[in-house]
């Protein structure tokens, strides 16, 4: 073995020299001591030199093999960094997944969920934690509450039929929950035996398809329908079997039936069963005789017959089809009966009814008194009668007015809508006028900011002014008088329209002033003036001092509910008049109480349009058939479905026979038989939960306001603004 071997290079030549010296001197000191001991020595030094080497050799494989360690355990830590990035980044986009998202793994324990799955189950979403196994997540959706079983299912059936479906590799379905809301599962097997589960809400795509269905089913059914519907006769049609295959509105107006009671596979029987129970049988025929020609399968003779209740009288004509079924028609000829009787009756008794008709008309007369003496009251009480018809002629016009693109028809159309306005305009005053003469009025003093009230006013009026050429100014102020904010309103747009009317050329100037203890609101002109004699006329009803004005401009009544307001109110209200020089009315007010910082102020807000009611259902109960017809045609112009009805009993009928549940319930608060609206939506409320629901009326008393609060549904006045409407409605629908 080389001597080399024993030195390291790297230590330095005096190091290296030492330890030579020293192996020197052992070397001779074993040839000294003898051949014997010198060779164990000499194996003993070169089995030294052996291990050292393998020692070297030894440690450099540790060496080598702890960077290689150092280096696993870098890339390990790289590959745990990146796994659990990864990771991450899944969770991320888990959690971005519309659908609710959901992985099992191949032991059937919940690995993870996105915040979505189980989104539609609230009571249970929060027990939906990683390590739930899958039976435990079925057990929990079958208990809930917000799942909703079909007829006759139980949690412990839904539950075994849906493990069953857990065996296919791939399955797809429908789950129902209440509220008719539809939610599909998506459940796929992973290469590992895991479990993807994804849960989509498709409700909206459910209810196109079916009102797709729908209507591919019904076009038939409701051309015919169309056709029944639009014939005075009631109309049944009966297979070959006698069971009801159509029939019209009109049949269950004239027998009286319930609408519950007309369904499909209804037997003939049966409906002549109803028909015996309410009408009388005349001419000789029975109800016998009508059923043996019912169940006779063929050969039937055209049948003709008449029924009686009370003065009700109906013609009834039978005839049979060519497949084996029949028709059946009833036509009213309760007039015509009526009109043969009397003139019969006439023709007996002609004295007799001329000294009852004298009598008649003495009661007539003396009835026309006590209703001219009482005409303030009556003109209240008959304020839902005159602007329903109203209504129904603005939302006509509103649902026609947009489409119409010819010039001359759009002018027609406009100046058609001005008198409309001004007929609402007169009708307003009327009202204004009985109440305040016969002491229904009521008033509601409080805080009233005047600012607010003369900025709309200037809104409004302001574009009238500049038509005629006039400068109205009004003078911006922050006062806040105690007043019933309504009839201050009135008082003040009766009175600067009054000086806007009347003002030829100039400026109409309105400002408030502080008085003492109180402020004056006054109104100025630069119109004709009133002269002395005229200034107490002014202030009675219908009265103008130029003759010559037209009617849209004006019944002369302004005047007459600012003097009577403002009596009712005890706001001071003066007059000072020059001819030739103008006008000025002045109105003191009392001040307000205490700060006014927390006042709420009328909103000015526009209206929403009417884009949240495309595609919604909505039920409109409504007794008067022109009104309703006039609200149907402008809702189905906004996009929205309509079942329009005339009852609370006709709605809930309609809803269960049709299986539909609305968006919205917009009723009138008047209804037939003395129900009202409130409590139409109530019992729709506590058959289908809380819909969105409105109340229209003409009817402006308080008792309407807190019906209407206890069930937290807007009110919108008759005669309806179509804006307004929208804007109401959208609030409504707002999700």
């Amino acid at each position: 073995m080389p001597a080399t071997s024993l030195i390291d290079p790297n230590d330095p030549p005096d190091r290296q020299t030492e330890k030579l010296l020293k192996i020197a001197s052992a070397l001779m000191r074993r040839v000294e001591e003898g051949s014997e001991s010198t060779g164990a020595a000499y194996a003993q030094f070169q089995r030294a030199a052996l291990l050292e080497e393998e020692v070297r050799a030894r440690t450099r494989d540790l060496e080598q093999a702890m960077e290689l360690l150092n280096t696993s355990n870098a890339m390990l830590a790289e590959a745990t960094r990146e796994a659990e990035l990864a990771r991450t980044n899944l969770a991320n986009a888990i959690e971005t997944v519309q659908e609710g998202f959901a992985l099992f793994d191949a032991h059937e324990r919940l690995v993870l969920c996105n915040s979505r799955f189980g989104m539609h189950m609230p009571d249970i979403r929060d027990r939906l934690q990683p390590g739930l196994s899958f039976q435990g997540y079925v057990r929990l959706v079958s208990e809930s509450q917000h799942l909703s079983l079909p007829e006759g299912e139980t949690p412990d059936r839904w539950r075994i039929r849906r493990m069953e479906r857990h065996r296919d590799d791939h399955v797809i379905f429908n789950v129902r929950m209440i509220w008719n809301r539809w939610v599909q599962v998506s459940e796929h097997r992973t290469a590992d035996g895991g479990t993807v589960i994804l849960q989509t809400d498709v409700t909206d795509i459910m209810r196109v398809e079916r009102q797709e269905r729908e209507r591919l089913l019904d076009d038939q059914a409701r051309l015919i329908r169309a056709t029944l519907d639009h014939m005075d006769q009631g109309v049944c049609i009966f297979d070959a079997k006698g069971r009801l295959a159509g029939w019209n509105r009109r049949l269950a107006e004239l027998l009286h039936v319930p609408i519950r009671r007309l369904h499909l596979s209804t037997e003939a029987v049966r409906l002549l069963e109803w028909v015996e129970e309410q009408f009388d049988f005349s001419g000789g025929l029975t109800a016998a005789t009508v059923a043996s020609w019912i169940a006779a399968r063929s050969g039937r003779d055209p049948l003709t017959f008449e029924i009686r209740r009370g003065p009700e009288v109906l013609n009834v004509f039978g005839q049979e089809m060519p497949d084996g079924g029949f028709v059946i028609s009833f036509t009213d000829v309760s007039a015509e009966r009526a009109a043969v009787a009397a003139i019969r009756e006439a023709n007996e008794t002609l004295e007799a009814r001329v000294a009852a008709r004298t009598l008649e008309l003495r009661a007539a007369l003396a009835e026309a008194e006590r209703a001219n003496a009482s005409k303030s009251r009556f003109v209240a009480a008959a304020s839902h009668d005159l602007l329903q018809p109203l209504s129904a002629a603005k939302l006509y016009l509103s649902s026609i007015a947009a489409d119409e693109g010819d010039p001359e028809t759009s002018e027609i159309l406009s100046k058609t809508g001005r008198a409309l306005q001004s007929v609402e305009s007169i009708l307003d005053a009327l009202l204004d006028i009985s109440k305040l003469d016969s002491g229904l009025a009521t008033v509601h003093v409080g805080p009233t900011p005047l600012g607010a009230i003369l900025a709309r006013l200037e809104e409004e009026l302001g574009p009238v002014a500049r038509r005629k050429g006039l400068e109205l100014r009004i003078v911006p102020c922050s006062a806040v008088t105690a007043s019933d904010s309504t009839y201050l309103r009135r008082i003040l747009q009766n009175l600067i329209s009054n000086a806007v009317r009347y003002t030829r050329n100039g400026k109409v100037l309105v400002g408030v002033r502080r008085r003492g203890d109180g402020i004056r609101v006054e109104v100025w002109d630069t119109g004709p003036g009133i002269p002395e004699d005229k200034r107490q006329v002014i202030f009675g009803e219908f009265q103008r001092l130029e003759a010559a004005a037209s009617p849209s401009e004006g019944m002369g009544l302004g005047l007459a509910i600012v003097e009577r307001a403002c009596a009712l109110l005890d706001h001071r209200l003066t007059l000072v008049s020059e001819v030739g020089r103008g006008s000025g009315f002045l109105v003191d007010l009392p001040l307000a109480d205490a700060c006014q910082d927390d006042l709420d102020h009328p909103s000015t807000a526009q209206p929403e349009g009417p884009d949240r009611l495309a595609g919604r259902l909505a039920l409109l109960v409504e007794n008067d058939a022109d009104f309703r017809q006039a609200l149907t045609i402008l809702l189905e112009k906004w996009g929205a479905d309509v079942i329009a009805v005339a009852s609370r009993d006709e709605a809930l009928s309609l809803l269960a026979e049709v299986g539909l549940v609305p968006d919205l319930v917009i009723a009138d608060f008047q209804l037939d038989d003395g129900l009202r609206g409130t409590e139409a939506i109530a019992a729709l409320r506590a058959e289908y939960g809380p819909l969105p629901a409105c109340i229209v009326t003409a009817d402006r008393g308080p008792e309407v306001q807190l019906l209407c609060d206890a069930l937290s549904v807007p009110v919108i006045p008759k005669p309806i603004d179509p804006g307004f409407l929208a804007g109401q409605l959208s609030q409504v629908l707002g999700d």
